[in-house]
Parts: C-alpha cells; structure tokens; sequence
C-alpha cells in the first residue's frame, strides 16, 4: 500500500491507525505540524508512544519534565524523540512552524520514558563499497528490540544518497512497516518498490509494508532522500536486524 496523505483542518496527517487506516500496520502514526505557539497533547491509556520532530522548535513535557527540541530540517541528523509508556501525558508547545511524528503501538508494559538526544541514536553507514557504490545510505536506529526491548516498536531514519538505492538487496519481513518520506527539497522524488509494485515516492508520502513484500528504493540523483522507518513488532516475534529475508534471485547481492 503506498499512500500521499494530507494534512486535515487541525493539521494532522494520518499515515495508518489502529482498527482504521492501513489498520495491517497495527499502529497509529500521525505528522502534527504546527503554528507557532501552538499546544497540542498526546495521552493514551493502552498505547505507548514516540515523538519525533521532523523541523522547528518545540518544548516538550512529560511527568514533570520539559526538554527543547529544535532541528533545522530532518536533514540534519540531529534528531530528538520522547518515548513513554501508556498512561503518560505528553504536552508539545511549538516555538515557530514545527512538524513532529508521533508513533503509537498496544503495550501493556510500563518502562521509564527515555528522552533521545542526538547523542545517542545509532548512526551506520552502508552500501558504500558494495556495487559500486550504488546502494549507499546512512541509517539511524532511535530504538529497537537492541536498546528497548520493552518497546513493541522500532523507529529510525534512512539518508538515501542521491541516485543511490537503499533498504537493498530486495527483503522482507513478517513484521509490518511503515516508511514517511522526506527530500532535501520539495521537488524531489523517488521510487519505493513493495512486491511487484513500483510508486513514485515525493515529498510526505508513505509506504505501508506488509508480511511477505520485498521491498526496496532508489531516489533521482541529484536529490537526498529521508525516510522514517517504523516497524510494529509481532507479539512473540520481534524484529531484529537479523528478521531479513532476501528474495531468492537476488540473494547472491548479499556475498558481493
């Protein structure tokens, strides 16, 4: 399923949601893009829940607690999220213009909110030396099943390099996946393969995976990709870096 959803009066854009839209990704993610001065409050008794500025400039609150977070575009790989657990109110006021993700799941585990910093995202580098350089991207992992296995959700950022290819050689999981897309400027453009199917990815669109799709991108050249990955973990199953599955006929790209 590939989607170019828009923002609704209350500036909301809903990429999936639970029981509703795209309901195969069993989670609800929402881009809230604000005004300045703007308040907008997150609270759920069942659902976890993580919130990503995208850009702008924000104070965020939580049991006390308010932290700023400021990213000039997504671009800037200095991203902040807040993670907290059901029945924890989360209160966003925005400076200026700003734009935050906010990811949600079922859990019924309670664990200590994390505020991430920068400094603390896992950044890697691949594909640089791999088929000539073609399938160069930067990944970054906020939290997964590594550093939150209490979460039932992984949430990250790709930096596809122009031209290039990323989530490559083709692969897919049992677990769903979500992927929202950015470009360093607003005319870009791309292409997300999901199964047999090929769509345009352009500014703010989304890819919902689900169990069994291969999935790959490739971005024009000239133009810097990001997108957001998400991924809802299956109960009793949960995803690592290690849950990929190569298409057969491409395999032999993974030994090269």
């Amino acid at each position: 399923m590939f989607d170019y959803p828009e923002y609704d009066k209350s500036g909301i854009k809903t990429l999936c949601e639970i029981g509703g839209k795209n309901k195969e990704m069993n989670m609800t993610i929402r881009v809230k893009k604000f005004a300045a001065d703007e308040t907008f409050t997150v609270e759920s008794d069942t659902l976890e829940t993580a919130c990503l500025i995208l850009y702008g400039d924000a104070d965020i609150s939580w049991l006390g607690n308010t932290e700023n977070i400021k990213r000039a575009t997504p671009f800037v790989k200095e991203p902040y999220c807040l993670h907290v657990p059901k029945g924890v109110k989360v209160e966003i006021k925005a400076n200026v213009e700003s734009e935050i993700l906010i990811q949600q799941a079922e859990n019924d585990k309670d664990f200590e909110p994390v505020f991430y910093k920068p400094d603390m995202i896992l950044y890697q580098e691949f594909g640089k030396g791999q088929w000539g350089g073609t399938g160069h991207r930067i990944c970054s992992t906020v939290f997964d099943y590594d550093n939150a296995p209490y979460s039932n959700m992984v949430l990250g950022e790709v930096f596809n390099q122009p031209g290039k290819w990323s989530s490559y050689p083709p692969h897919h999981h049992p677990q769903p996946e979500v992927y929202y897309y950015q470009f360093d400027k607003p005319q870009g453009f791309g292409a997300c393969f999901i199964g047999d199917n090929c769509f345009k990815s352009t500014q703010g669109s989304v890819a919902c995976i689900t169990d069994g799709n291969d999935h790959q991108q490739v971005v024009a050249p000239g133009y810097e990709m990001c997108y957001i990955w998400m991924i809802r973990h299956i109960d009793g199953d949960p995803w690592y870096k290690t849950t990929r599955f190569y298409a057969e006929e491409h395999e032999w790209l993974t030994k090269e």
